[in-house]
């Protein structure tokens, strides 16, 4: 006689015991609130720093903050693409921490082969390919010597910083070209040309991300690992993709941030963390709570609001700092708490 295990549980237990039904019910309603809050935070502080300085406002700080917004951005939506690849999970799945070294390096190799007195064409190819080598290395080390990704980019970091060390000697590389002067000038309507790479940037990410079959599969990749090895994905061809991606980002973002500083800089790891804040809160901007290209090109412009608000306030920049990791540590939390579960 076969015997049905529900009724050995107690009606007591069986009542208090949320059906999957609910249960995602509940988070989808969550997530809902977590979005609309990150929104209606977004409005507010805009808001906030309009009234308390007069300066916010104005056409050419909103168009200094679209400026700085850009490099960050640029960094900020390739480590986006590892994360997708990762799955989301950025202990145990994607992250590339050497991407603010690797725009250093770019922008002080660029600089440098600049005041040699290399053309434009040269310096764009040689700060582009030590991206793509950057990437190259972190791909190898993630997918070939199966090293986590956040030890492997963390080493990977501290060799890259090493090297512009040595190529800078702990100097500003200053460098003027023109292709530096028309990047760091406007564009139509007043708008700093940064900001307008920064769209086109996300734009086209945007499209072959979330609107074509290889971003679909670079979601499976990472959200489905088993599935999409199944269905005759090569996984690891993906994830070393996405590394690759991720290095060419740090080229560009190399060649934007010598144009916004007229040559190479000696502080390109204290951009790490604001990164990283846009990338992860990116996700909150979504619609399901996982990493996107629209989502993390809003996180950037609220980053970048938050951070200029700061400055034209004279907060510190300790403040500031303990802010952003605040703000890693709530979007993570609540991302995890909220996305569905597998299984």
């Amino acid at each position: 006689m076969l015997v049905d295990t529900a009724l050995l549980v107690p009606a007591s237990a069986r009542a208090d015991t949320p059906s999957p039904q609910k249960t995602t019910v509940s988070q989808g309603l969550a997530g809902i609130a977590l979005r609309g809050g990150a929104l209606a935070v977004f409005v507010t502080v805009f808001v906030l720093f309009a009234f308390a300085s007069p300066i916010f406002l104005t056409p050419f700080n909103l168009g200094n903050i679209l400026a700085q917004s850009a490099i960050s951005g640029v960094l900020a939506i390739g480590l986006t693409v590892v994360i997708i690849a990762g799955g989301g999970n950025v202990v145990s799945g994607g992250i590339d921490l050497s991407l603010a070294a690797n725009m250093g390096l770019s922008a002080a190799v660029y600089a440098a082969l600049s005041q040699a007195g290399q053309v434009d064409g040269v310096a764009v190819l040689a700060a582009l390919g030590t991206g793509l080598a950057i990437g190259a290395v972190n791909a190898l080390a993630v997918t070939w010597a199966r090293i986590v990704p956040l030890l492997a980019t963390l080493a990977v970091m501290n060799v890259v910083g090493g090297l512009e060390l040595v190529l800078t000697q702990n100097t500003v590389i200053p460098a003027i070209t023109p292709l530096l002067e028309s990047l760091s000038g406007s564009g139509p309507f007043g708008i700093p040309a940064l900001a307008y790479v920064l769209l086109g940037f996300a734009l086209i990410t945007a499209v072959v991300v979330q609107a074509t079959p290889l971003g679909l599969r670079l979601y499976a990749v990472g959200e489905f690992p088993e599935a999409a090895r199944a269905s005759g994905l090569a996984l690891k061809r993906f994830i070393a993709g996405s590394f690759l991606f991720s290095g060419l980002s740090g080229g560009i973002a190399g060649i934007l941030s010598a144009a916004y500083l007229s040559g190479s800089t000696t502080g390109a790891g204290e951009l790490l963390l604001p990164v990283v804040v846009t990338a992860l809160l990116g996700q909150v901007f979504s619609r399901r709570l996982v990493p996107t290209i629209t989502g993390t090109l809003l996180s950037a412009l609220f980053v970048g609001v938050l951070i200029n608000g700061f400055q034209l306030l004279n907060l510190s920049s300790t403040l500031v700092s303990g802010i952003q990791g605040l703000l890693i540590l709530l979007v993570v939390s609540a991302t995890t708490l909220l996305r569905p579960k597998e299984g």
